[in-house]
């Protein structure tokens, strides 16, 4: 059973130091020693950030005292020197604190820019390396609402953990490091309560309050999903009138997100009240306790002023360290699903032992294969046959039969569960999926194209072909001509899923595309099923001609287009039960020749249609035209 992946599940969840532990090797990558100098530098750029921030207070504390001195007449002294120069002091403090903590930010960024660059190439890659099984489950939306918020969990982490938390738990244990050698344990015990209690209160509250981001990460991927899959399908939900249907789904998933952010909203009010609550009664203490030692004569007000400044400094940050909490928490859940979608298996993946495919002739064989979507429902049963080098072979059947199947085992977007596909002797399993890919062309039944230009749809073929092999190819596949004619010509932009062009010229594109590509073994799926009948001829003799001397494999449903096949081959219940020439299996009177007979009967009632209605006579309904011409 293969392992998906549900952006919108909740299910078991990473633990949140395997997240990091999987962020860390980013951040100190092998090799990279200009990036490892780089975290040095900005660990000891925020070091003597956080000790210009500690020693801000006593020279505060001096300039107070320097002031506070009076004469005899009840005047503060002329002794103006001191105060200035540490005023000056002060201000040079001050903006080292703020230089040291920009220097910090700049020396970094290149780290944290470099890590995101590549977690989000590497989420790229294995995105192509999974199977197709695992793009056909996806939610295309919610999967990438998970790759967005989980590069985003990652810059923020970055940014907040390492230049937040971390400077301020350095700064509380400067702060309680100086309370308690200068002051007493009195004021290190009671900043250490104090914020004791808030982290604990922060992390409790927190916790209780992540399920309702939770659910509202979850309602957001579903209304995301709903709402892309709604518009890919843009014409089918006018097709059929559903767009009050489609709204309402939308706003039933907006309905959900509503809520859970509403509760989100409302429970961190209470959160934020909470933490005010422990701030100010830690803060009110100390100074409590300051206010005392200036009444007994222990401590100056320029102490008073010093234990005032250093809690308003590191309560500061500790205030914002509960946002910056809350965030780190969903950033880690965000990362927990990027990183869980890096871990989905790839099922069909390189031997070790791979080797590139050493193509020759391009003679292709399937030996006894057996094969099943699914362990429950086995597709294809032992499945044997040979395409000789340059042959045709034509694979027919009724809808369901493992046509289609047979070339994604081809392609090796599956591997067989039973026998072994071989291309020139070599099974597929044991050669590179690039090599195997580069020298097998297609031309699917479904052609979706890039949101781009019909010269950049065909160039993918090959994305070094000059422009001149780009229009040969379109000339071979009937298409030159109909581009020519658009206004700008092969830069014309061809839509979402090449929504712009019909169904034929999106055929022919795609067949440009695949002689650009100029494989050695090509396989033709249905690859004129969305053609009229005349443009059908004129892409059956283009293939003809591109096919000529290659190894050609065409799955079909209109048998017309098969009948000079070196082989035909046809399939039923994904068992071949019969093999031969056209005419052979017409001899033979058996399977394929009722598929033929049926065929002719249907287009000899269709032309009889055409001719009816060309004639200016009463159209015949369906029943009469069954009564008179019987379709199989």
């Amino acid at each position: 059973m293969r392992r998906s992946f549900d952006p919108t599940a909740e299910g078991p969840r990473r633990s949140h130091w395997r997240t990091l532990a999987t962020l860390m090797p980013y951040l100190w990558p092998l090799g990279r020693w200009d990036l490892r100098l780089r975290v040095i530098g900005a660990m000891v750029l925020l070091a003597s950030a956080k000790i210009a921030i500690v020693y801000i207070p006593f020279i505060y504390k001096e300039i107070i005292d320097a002031l506070n001195i009076t004469g005899p007449d009840g005047k503060v002294g002329t002794a103006v020197a001191v105060p200035i120069l540490m005023i000056l002091a002060f201000g040079a403090a001050r903006l080292a604190s703020q230089a040291f903590g920009e220097l910090r930010d700049a020396v970094f960024a290149k780290v944290g820019q470099n890590a995101l660059r590549t977690v989000a190439l590497q989420v790229f890659r294995h995105l192509h390396s999974l199977s197709l099984a695992f793009h056909l489950d996806r939610r295309t939306g919610g999967l990438s609402r998970a790759i967005e918020r989980g590069t985003k969990g990652i810059d923020f982490l970055l940014r907040f953990s390492l230049f937040n938390i971390l400077p301020t738990l350095l700064e509380l244990s400067l702060v309680c490091g100086v309370l308690l050698i200068n002051y007493g344990a009195d004021f290190s015990g009671v900043t250490l309560i104090a914020v004791g209690i808030y982290i604990a209160f922060t992390l409790t509250v927190t916790e209780w309050r992540l399920k309702h981001r939770r659910e509202m990460n979850r309602t957001d991927s579903e209304a995301n999903s709903r709402a892309i899959d709604s518009l890919l399908n843009f014409e089918t939900v006018k097709y059929f009138g559903n767009e009050r249907h489609e709204a309402s789904r939308f706003d039933q998933s907006m309905a959900r997100y509503e809520t859970a952010a509403v509760r989100s909203q409302t429970s961190l009010a209470m959160l934020n009240i909470g933490q005010g609550v422990i701030i100010a009664f830690g803060m009110c203490t100390v100074m409590l306790l300051a206010a005392r030692g200036i009444i007994s004569g222990d401590l100056s007000l320029g102490d008073f002023v010093l234990i005032n400044t250093f809690m308003m400094q590191l309560y500061q940050p500790l205030g914002f360290l509960g946002f910056v909490y809350r965030e780190i928490k969903q950033s880690l859940v965000d990362m927990d699903k990027m990183f869980e979608l890096i871990e989905v298996h790839a099922e069909v993946a390189d031997a070790p032992d791979a080797a590139p495919l050493d193509i020759g002739n391009g003679d292709v064989a399937f030996e006894n294969v057996d094969f099943g979507y699914e362990t429950e429902r086995q597709i294809l049963h032992g499945v044997s046959y040979r395409v000789p080098a340059g042959n045709t072979v034509a694979i027919v059947g009724p809808s369901g039969a493992g046509k289609s199947t047979i070339s994604r085992i081809l392609f090796r977007f599956y591997d067989v569960q039973g026998g072994r596909v071989l291309i020139d002797g070599q099974d597929v399993r044991q050669v590179t999926q690039q090599s195997l890919r580069a020298n097998v062309g297609i031309v699917p039944q479904d052609t979706v194209l890039f949101n781009d230009s019909i010269r950049y749809n065909i160039r993918y073929g090959r994305v070094d072909a000059t422009d001149e092999e780009i229009e040969a190819a379109a000339k071979l596949a009937q298409i030159h001509d109909f581009v020519s004619n658009l206004p700008e010509g092969y830069d014309s932009a061809v839509g979402e899923r090449g929504l712009k062009l019909s169904g034929g010229e999106k055929q022919r594109v795609a067949i440009a595309r695949t002689i650009l590509k100029n494989p050695a073994i090509l396989l033709f799926d249905e690859a004129t099923s969305a053609l009229d009948s005349q443009t059908e001829k004129e892409i059956q003799a283009a293939l003809r001609l591109v096919s000529r001397d290659r190894t050609t494999l065409v799955i079909a449903h209109r048998l017309s287009t098969i009948v000079d096949a070196d082989e035909i081959i046809v399939l039923e219940a994904g068992r071949i039960v019969e093999k031969g020439r056209h005419e052979a299996l017409l001899a033979a009177n058996g399977t394929y020749a009722g598929m033929w007979q049926r065929q002719q009967e249907q287009a000899e009632a269709l032309q009889r249609l055409e001719r009816l209605d060309k004639d200016g006579l009463p159209m015949l309904n369906d029943e009469q035209v069954a009564e008179k011409e019987p379709v199989g």
